[in-house]
């Protein structure tokens, strides 16, 4: 009866034993493969590049930078001076004095700039009314009056000098020649007459004869000189 026993005991064991055999074998057979080792496992980059995009031309904006501003000086840099006409017109002249031509007019009650002073004489330099030219004005008459500061304009030498005319007498009578007041003398009596005249205009009178006839009108310009050759009483004289 116990060896029996025993042996069912021992059955069971067997087989409990085979059991657990098989069980572990199954368990295997669905048991993951070994892990595998350090120099198995590859490096695998963890952001995925990306092909970067064909670069969009930029246009380049340049700043200027800030410049000086330029000062052109004016006319109206300068202090305003300008001279009128008063009681009459006013000659304007090639230079400083009355032996120059005369070149223009500054007529009653009009005006012109001053723009520079003769450090001579007393004259200013003027441009023209209604041009681009310039020319010469006399401060010694009654007739022109300076509006302005004079001695705030530059200075100024004018070196370009007159050309002299002259006038001559070839008649038996002494002449008197207006405006002046100048008596030219006869050829006759002192051969060498001859007066330097200012350019302008002149009345010439018999002075021997009364009440002086009027002769003629002379116009003298610089460099051009002329001759009396006819008498208040008609006659006719050669020069020599």
């Amino acid at each position: 009866m116990i060896r029996r026993i025993f042996k069912n005991r021992s059955l069971y064991i067997v087989l409990l034993f085979a059991l657990l055999t098989q069980g572990c074998f199954r368990a295997r057979l669905n048991a993951p493969s070994a892990l595998p080792t350090v120099r198995d496992i590859q490096s695998v980059a963890t952001e995925v590049e990306i092909e970067s995009p064909t670069p969009t031309p930029t246009i380049k904006v340049e700043t200027p930078l800030p410049t000086a501003a330029l000062i052109v000086p004016t006319e109206t840099s300068l202090p305003k001076v300008t001279i009128s006409a008063e009681k009459g017109n006013l000659y304007i002249r090639r230079g400083p004095g009355m032996a120059y031509n005369q070149i223009g007019v500054l007529h009653k009650d009009t005006s012109a700039d001053v723009i520079a002073r003769d450090v001579l004489s007393k004259w200013v330099q003027v441009v023209i009314p209604d041009s681009d030219k310039t020319g010469w004005v006399s401060l010694q008459t009654d007739y022109s009056k300076l509006n302005g500061v004079l001695s705030s304009l530059p200075d100024f030498t004018f070196t370009d000098w007159p050309v002299p005319a002259y006038l001559y007498n070839c008649t038996e009578h002494d002449m008197y020649i207006m405006p002046g007041e100048l008596i030219l003398t006869s050829y006759f009596t002192h051969p060498n007459n001859q007066i330097w005249l200012n350019p302008g205009t002149y009345t010439v009178y018999d002075d021997t004869l009364p009440k002086r006839p009027e002769v003629r009108t002379v116009e003298i310009r610089e460099g051009v000189s002329d001759a009396i050759v006819v008498d208040g009483l008609g006659n006719h004289h050669k020069c020599p």
